[in-house]
């Protein structure tokens, strides 16, 4: 299991967590109250600030809830926020909703998934080994 460290500017916030026993994904919270117009974006703070592991990476992600039923959505994303990162994570939202849309201090903005990632180094050849499906893409398998 990954150690993370985190400072949390507001102590009322919920620290991120999983929902279910099941869960990828952490949910954070906004840090203030705040409306988000019909096609506005704003960049939202969430309190915390991180200090990943090397060889990790925080994906925030939409919450499908939100995105479902108010059209609120995140722009950059996934976003990564990177183990040499120590910023606090702000979540940019968009309202492609009908109305405009409240969000309050402590409501769940989005949410984050822990990832471990392998550095690589490129290596460049002429050309590459042959497979099945080659160069096809976009449904060619099928509808």
């Amino acid at each position: 299991m990954a150690k993370v460290k985190v400072v949390q500017l507001h102590k009322e916030l919920p620290l991120p967590r999983y929902q279910t026993s099941g869960s990828a994904g952490m949910d954070v919270h906004s840090a203030e109250d705040l409306i988000l117009k019909k096609g506005e974006i704003k960049l939202v703070p969430t309190g915390l600030f991180f200090a990943l592991p090397e060889g990790y990476e925080l994906s925030v992600r939409p919450r499908s809830g939100l995105a479902l039923k108010h059209g609120i959505t995140l722009l950059n994303s996934p976003g990564t926020l990177d183990s040499d990162y120590r910023g606090e994570l702000k979540i940019i939202l968009i309202n492609h909703g009908p109305a405009d849309f409240e969000i309050k201090k402590c409501d769940r903005i989005a949410q984050i998934v822990l990832n471990r990632y392998e550095p690589i180094e490129w290596h460049e050849v002429a050309e590459l080994d042959d497979t099945e499906r080659k160069s096809g893409g976009f449904g060619h398998t099928g509808i």
